[in-house]
């Protein structure tokens, strides 16, 4: 098969090029990284796929507009510290988006070759070129002359990095405030060692601070000082809020507050954060049953299931009110999952969870589903079957049924709009809340949602500030 492209007959690969990947019955004996990146003949065969579209559709679906043409036309000619010096003009965290990001939901569903064929491994070779230069040493990136304008950043998550980095380069002194003891919010505290190792995430800190971003720690703004306070008595210009959702949602059943009962976040955070998976090496114990349900079914579920594995749980349960198709994990993660062994409970949902005379989690009750009628998201609701009761027996819970925003900025700041969630209401084209010189983006506004787009919303908001800041030194 071939395709004309600027008058030379192409070949077109139909299918992407693999990921090379641990074995599945070693990885989940550790918590190495299961991705283990492209090879330099892999990438350079990859971008070789690329057909160079002169609209270059896959463009759109980048929240951050990442120019995806032109770096992969420099890998495919070798010219790996220009494609990452191309990637950079608009990403900041390149090996962590080249990770995580849902690029089968964002470029790579508009990619052309994708109609036809596989698409393009956009974020594959993302990830190749962001750990091509870490391996390499990373060069500094231009910053512009001081402008005299002080910016907080609060929360140091991927959208408050990306602000971060975006107004420094601009010239802006940026301070950023995070309320944990290492920063890089959930980058740090949601996403397991075996998807994204902590050396990558403190890599880009690294480079962030190259650009004289100042990161200041344990500093839980809302106690320590309040937004109006920074910006009355501590002199900063503008505010940018990124703090996230970390507020985790529960099911509100019998039984739900059982010993052996986590959220998610308590879950992964004692995991991945204060490293309980090496304990007794780290001070973090986790208790972990011999039969583990995870209720929900996205990434963090997806994570959930396999960290339980990983720390020594027998079997590992996905419990999820919907069916396999209607699954809101990334394909990729789902399919990690099952060669791991993660089993699956669809159309599924338990009604109360049963503990022993100690206390303890035993068993939950649960019902069984069938799928409806769409509701508002276009999924197919679950709808209860009667008389379908059934128990399960397990010893391990970990709810994993989405989160909310983080509440203590928003009331203990004067003027700034929330909704009924309590989620910040920010103009989506600027990032403006209510109240002027403040800003806000990811999931604190949207609630819930992917790394990549709280990037591109501190993107945008890095803009605005940048825009607003200008007019302010204008009327001075």
């Amino acid at each position: 098969m071939t395709e004309e492209t600027k008058g030379q007959k192409k070949k077109i690969i139909p299918k992407k090029n693999p990921m090379p990947a641990q074995d599945p019955a070693e990885r989940i004996k550790n918590f190495h990284e299961v991705a283990l990146g492209y090879t330099e003949e892999a990438a350079l065969a990859e971008a070789e796929r690329c057909l160079q579209c002169k609209k270059a559709p896959c463009r759109q679906g980048c929240p951050v507009e990442v120019d995806i043409p032109a770096f992969i036309k420099l890998v495919a000619e070798k010219d790996f510290a220009g494609a990452i010096k191309k990637i950079k003009e608009k990403n900041a965290l390149p090996a962590v988006c080249g990770r995580v990001c849902p690029q089968e939901n964002q470029c790579e569903k508009y990619c052309t070759m994708g109609k036809k064929n596989e698409p393009v491994a956009i974020g594959r070779l993302e990830r190749f070129c962001a750990d091509w230069e870490l391996a390499k040493g990373v060069l500094p990136q231009e910053v512009a002359p001081p402008t005299g304008f002080k910016v907080a950043v609060v929360g140091s998550g991927p959208g408050g990095l990306t602000c971060a980095a975006d107004l420094a380069k601009l010239g802006h002194q940026v301070t950023i405030f995070e309320a944990l003891h290492v920063p890089g919010g959930v980058l740090m505290y949601g996403i397991p060692e075996f998807r994204l190792p902590k050396r990558v995430v403190q890599a880009e800190i690294e480079n962030l601070k190259k650009l004289g971003v100042k990161i200041e720690v344990n500093a839980v703004v809302g106690k320590f000082a309040t937004i109006d306070e920074l910006m009355e008595e501590e002199g900063f210009d503008a505010v940018y809020i990124g703090t996230g959702a970390g507020l985790p949602y529960f099911m509100n059943i019998p039984g739900e507050n059982s010993c052996g009962v986590y959220s998610a976040n308590e879950f992964l955070t004692r995991t991945n954060l204060m490293k309980a998976y090496l304990f007794p090496e780290w001070d973090t114990p986790i208790k972990i049953g011999r039969k583990v349900a995870v209720l929900g079914g996205g990434n963090v579920a997806m994570d959930a299931a396999r960290t339980a594995l990983r720390l020594g749980a027998e079997e590992s349960w996905i419990v999820y009110r919907r069916s396999k198709n209607e699954l809101p994990a990334r394909h990729e993660e789902v399919e990690h999952a099952i060669e791991e062994g993660v089993k699956f409970a669809f159309l599924t949902s338990p009604t109360r969870i049963l503990a022993d005379e100690n206390g303890q989690v035993k068993a939950m009750e649960c019902l069984r589903y069938e799928l409806g009628e769409p509701d508002a998201s276009g999924r197919r609701s679950p709808v209860p079957i009667p008389g379908s009761e059934f128990t399960m027996e397990v010893d391990t819970v970990v709810v994993a049924i989405g989160q909310g925003p983080n509440p203590l900025v928003p009331r203990t700041t004067r003027g700034l709009e929330v909704t009924r969630k309590g989620n910040i209401v920010a103009d989506p084209a600027t990032g403006a809340t209510s109240k002027p010189g403040v800003f806000a983006g990811g999931d604190v506004v949207t609630g819930a949602a992917t790394v990549i787009l709280a990037m591109g919303a501190g993107r945008v908001a890095a803009k605005s500030i940048h825009a607003y800041l200008m007019n302010k030194k204008e009327q001075a």
